[in-house]
C-alpha cells in the first residue's frame, strides 16, 4: 500500500500513451485505407492523401508527451512514491488527454476519410479539406493544455 501513489501515477501516464495511441492508431488506419483507395485511382494525389491520413496521428503524439512529462515529474519528488493523494492527482491529470486523444483521433481519422474522398473528387479542395480534420485537433489540442497544466501545478 505503501506505493499507491506511484501506482496510481504510472497509471495515469500510461494510460495518457496508451489511449492517445489507440485511437491514433485506428484514426491513421482508416485514414490509410481510404488513402490507399485513393491512390489507386489517383496515384498523384499520394503527397495529399498521406497528409489527410496523418492528421489523427498527433494525438498519439500528446499522449506520449504528457505521459514523459508526467514520468519527469513523478521523478522530480526525490526517489521518495509520491503519496495516494499525489498519485490519485497525476492520474487524473492524464485523464483529460487519454481519453480526449482516443475519441478525437478515432473521429479525426473518420473526417480525414471524408477529407481524401473530397480531394479525389476535386483535388483543387485540398487546403479546405484539410481544415474540416483539422478543426477535430483543436480539442486534442485543449486536452493536452489542461493535462499538461494539470500536472505542471501538482
Amino acid at each position: 500500500m505503501e506505493n499507491l501513489g506511484l501506482v496510481l501515477a504510472l497509471s495515469g501516464a500510461a494510460m495518457a500513451a496508451l489511449l492517445a495511441g489507440i485511437g491514433s492508431a485506428i484514426g491513421v488506419g482508416m485514414g490509410g485505407r481510404a488513402a490507399a483507395g485513393a491512390v489507386t485511382e489517383k496515384p498523384e494525389l499520394f503527397s495529399k492523401v498521406l497528409i489527410l491520413q496523418l492528421l489523427p496521428g498527433t494525438q498519439g503524439i500528446y499522449g506520449l508527451l504528457v505521459a514523459f512529462v508526467a514520468l519527469s515529474r513523478i521523478g522530480v519528488l526525490g526517489g521518495t512514491a509520491p503519496s495516494f493523494e499525489t498519485g490519485l492527482a497525476y492520474f487524473v491529470a492524464c485523464l483529460p488527454i487519454a481519453i480526449v486523444g482516443l475519441f478525437s483521433a478515432i473521429h479525426q481519422g473518420k473526417t480525414s476519410v471524408a477529407s481524401i474522398g473530397l480531394v479525389t473528387k476535386k483535388p483543387d479542395q485540398f487546403g479546405k479539406a484539410m481544415l474540416l480534420p483539422a478543426m477535430v485537433e483543436t480539442y486534442a489540442i485543449l486536452a493536452l493544455l489542461i493535462s499538461i497544466l494539470a500536472i505542471f501545478n501538482l
